[in-house]
Parts: structure tokens; C-alpha cells; sequence
């Protein structure tokens, strides 16, 4: 890795962890407190690497700092060592005495705890993924805007607001009782979703696959796993999507960043140990009574797993999406199930189904309509893969679309397009 990608990188997986062990140090009135602190020490990174050059160990460089600009301020601020001195030592020399804890298992630990915090009840389901978006994912106000698709403003108040309930409640930064879970599990699977979705297709940069941000969903998803009390058959569901989904990466993109459409995919490329663990946390997630969508998901990228195009397979995904619209329907969703329904039932049928959908100013939309009508409309595919390039953001988006137009006008009596 590059040290212009370096920092980047570490800040979106050591910041929360360094995050986390101070708001479990100072308590959630001062979250502020942490938060300035952490920041203050990546800053710190950027101008000394940038004269000095990287560190050996830059994970730990950044540690050190991190406990020595901690210590420092509880130094100069005596009003809120006072505050806090109760809680940290017995004796009056915070700065000497205190213990800033940076170990593997207490940032476990402390990320464990932060995850439930921020998914507390007292603030509302978006506030909670907003808010753990920010703290525990690295994410900025701009990336949490374009995932919930509303402006960088409404985003900074709702996080604001959150902290705001959170320390009115007078929160402690403790993991949750187990008659907690049940009602706050859920907000925290979420979150690792929508962390995973934004490196498996990512919506902020010119690129499709950001396997960095995939990689420390799992890793979030593994913590839980680990804890009795959050190993529970839909922590398991996720985890089997997330598996099936990474096997395909190294098959999803070529050498230049261009997305390989699924039907184009080189199958010897896809990770049969990770298929293999999907397939173990799917068997695991099948305990108990209780169907969510990762369990429905997690089905579905299990089939896609399966090499070949018969009808066994595509019928079983068709299924998968017709009880998981029924449980919980999306539109995104019920487009994605329209292909399923051409492999089984033809194009023509998907086509009337996606029409109904109206998605007109989503670029998946008019490309997968583009792909329908193909061999049976070219002007209309054509139409359509022309609007889909317009409404699409990414470079690699683009590239994909218009090497099919181009397919399309090069060979216009052709319906296989790439």
C-alpha cells in the first residue's frame, strides 16, 4: 500500500477502535473529548509522515500518540480531570497514574461496548446507523449522506442530536445486558450491512469494489460472533452473505478496475474456502425460529456461488426473492429479482415485471431493461443503455455501460451483450 493510500486506510480502521477506549475511559459526556483527540492525532500523522516519512510500525505510532495527546490533555484541563478523575484513579495525579488500555482485547472489548451505545434505544433507528456509520466505520458526514441519499446538513444534525439523547440518558459505556440484545441486535446488523454494501459497490469513489471496507465489516460481524451473548443465528446469516459475497471478488473486476458482469466471470477465480465458511455460517444460522433477510440474502449469493445457469439454480433465486419481497420489500431488491425472472421465465415476462418498477432515474434500472430488451428491441435496449449512462456516477459504472452500447451498435443482431 502506497503512503498517500496508507493514512486513509488506517484511519478507517484505527480510528474507532482508538475512539471507542477513550469513550469507554472518559464516558459518553465526553465523546466530543475522544473524538477531538483521535483526530488530532491522525493530523499529527499527516505532518510528521509527510517530513519524516512512515513509521515502522505506523499502527503503533499512532497509538503512542494517541495515549500521549490523552495524557496531555487531562493535564491541562485539572476542571476535566476533576470531573472524570473519580471514575479513572484514586489518586490526584491523573496524568501519571492513568492507564489508556490499547490492547487487542480491550479495543475489542471497548468496540463491543461502543456498538451497543451508539444502537441504544433512546435515539431513533436512522440516528443509531448514522451515528455508528460515523464512530465505529470511519465514515464521513459526506458518505453517510450519500447512503441514506439526503444532504451532508441533515446528517450532521442527526448525528449531533444522537450524541445529545445519549448523553442526557447518561449512557455508560458497558456491554448490553442480554435482555438488551433482542431489541438492539438488529440495529447493529445494519450497520455492518451498509458498511459492506458501501466496499461490495461503492457509491463515493471511481471505484466498484473497495475490499478494505468489506474486510472490516467482517471483522466487526466476526467480533460479535465471538461474544456468547451476539452469536446468534442472524449474526451468523449476515456473516454466510458476507463470505458468499467476498468469494466472488477477485473475479468481479479486471486488471484496469472494470466491473466483470456475472454472467462474464472467470468461476476459477472465485474463493472456494470462503464459499466453504459461507456454507458452514449458513448451516449455523439455520437454528431457531426466526427468518430474516441476511437469512433470505445469504440464500441467494449461495446459489450465485453455483456454477453453471441451470434451471434448478435460477428457480431457487427466484424463490429466495419472492419470500424476501415478501418480508421485507425493497425496491432495489425487486428489480434484481426481474433478472432472476428472465433466466426462468424469459425476457419478455422480466420486462413487464420491471416496468411496473418505474425506477427511472436509477442507472440499474434503464441497464438491466437495456440487457431485456436486447434481442427483441435493440432501439429500445439502446434507449435504455443511453439513459443509464447519463444517470450512472462511477467511472467504472460508465465504462461497463458503454462498452455495451458499443457491443450493441457493433453487433445489432446480437442479444448476448457483455
Amino acid at each position: 500500500m502506497c503512503n498517500k493510500e496508507l493514512l486513509p486506510h488506517l484511519f478507517r480502521t484505527e480510528y474507532r477502535k482508538i475512539v471507542s477506549v477513550l469513550c469507554s475511559l472518559f464516558g459518553i459526556s465526553h465523546i466530543e473529548v475522544a473524538e477531538d483527540i483521535v483526530s488530532d492525532t491522525f493530523l499529527t500523522a499527516t505532518e510528521t509522515w509527510s517530513m519524516k516519512g512512515v513509521p515502522q510500525n505506523p499502527t503503533a505510532w499512532l497509538y503512542t500518540v494517541a495515549k500521549n495527546k490523552t495524557r496531555n490533555y487531562l493535564k491541562r484541563n485539572t476542571l476535566f480531570t476533576k470531573e472524570i478523575s473519580g471514575n479513572l484513579v484514586s489518586e490526584p495525579a491523573v496524568e501519571e497514574e492513568i492507564s489508556i488500555d490499547l490492547t487487542e482485547r480491550h479495543i475489542n472489548d471497548s468496540l463491543l461496548a461502543m456498538i451497543f451505545v451508539v444502537s441504544d434505544p433512546c435515539i431513533s433507528d436512522e440516528s443509531q446507523i448514522s451515528l455508528a456509520l460515523n464512530l465505529l466505520c470511519g465514515f464521513s458526514i459526506q458518505e453517510i449522506a450519500e447512503a441514506f441519499l439526503t444532504s451532508k446538513e441533515s446528517i450532521y444534525k442527526r448525528i449531533s442530536r444522537a450524541k445529545e439523547k445519549l448523553k442526557e440518558k447518561k449512557i455508560s459505556i458497558e456491554p448490553p445486558a442480554a435482555v438488551e440484545i433482542e431489541a438492539r441486535l438488529n440495529n447493529v446488523l445494519r450497520t455492518v450491512y451498509l458498511l459492506f454494501n458501501e466496499g461490495y459497490y461503492s457509491t463515493t469513489q471511481n471505484t466498484i469494489l473497495r475490499e478494505d471496507l468489506c474486510a472490516e465489516a467482517m471483522r466487526l460481524n466476526l467480533l460479535l460472533l465471538e461474544n456468547e451473548k451476539t452469536n446468534q443465528p442472524v449474526t451468523n446469516a449476515l456473516f454466510s452473505l458476507m463470505c458468499f459475497h467476498a468469494s466472488r471478488f477477485k473475479a468481479r473486476t479486471n486488471e484496469e478496475g472494470e466491473i466483470i458482469l456475472y454472467d462474464d466471470q472467470d468461476t476459477r477465480l472465485w474463493n472456494r474456502e470462503l464459499i466453504n465458511q459461507g456454507i458452514h455460517y449458513l448451516k449455523l444460522a439455520s437454528s431457531g425460529d426466526r427468518l430474516s433477510r441476511y437469512h433470505l440474502e445469504a440464500g441467494i449469493a449461495y446459489w450465485h456461488t453455483n456454477k453453471g445457469d441451470s434451471m434448478e439454480k435460477w428457480d431457487n433465486i427466484l424463490q429466495l426473492y419472492n419470500h424476501l419481497l415478501t418480508l421485507e420489500y425493497t425496491p432495489i431488491a425487486a428489480l434484481n429479482r426481474t433478472y432472476a425472472l428472465s433466466k426462468v421465465y424469459g425476457n419478455e415476462t422480466a420486462i413487464a415485471e420491471a416496468e411496473k418498477l418505474n425506477l427511472t432515474n436509477h442507472h440499474f434500472y434503464h441497464s438491466l431493461l437495456g440487457t431485456l430488451y436486447s434481442g427483441i428491441d435493440q432501439t429500445t435496449a439502446l434507449l435504455h443503455f443511453e439513459t443509464a449512462f447519463k444517470l450512472a456516477n462511477s467511472t467504472a459504472d460508465k465504462t461497463t455501460i458503454a462498452k455495451k452500447i458499443h457491443n450493441l451498435e457493433a453487433f445489432p443482431s446480437k442479444s448476448k451483450l457483455i
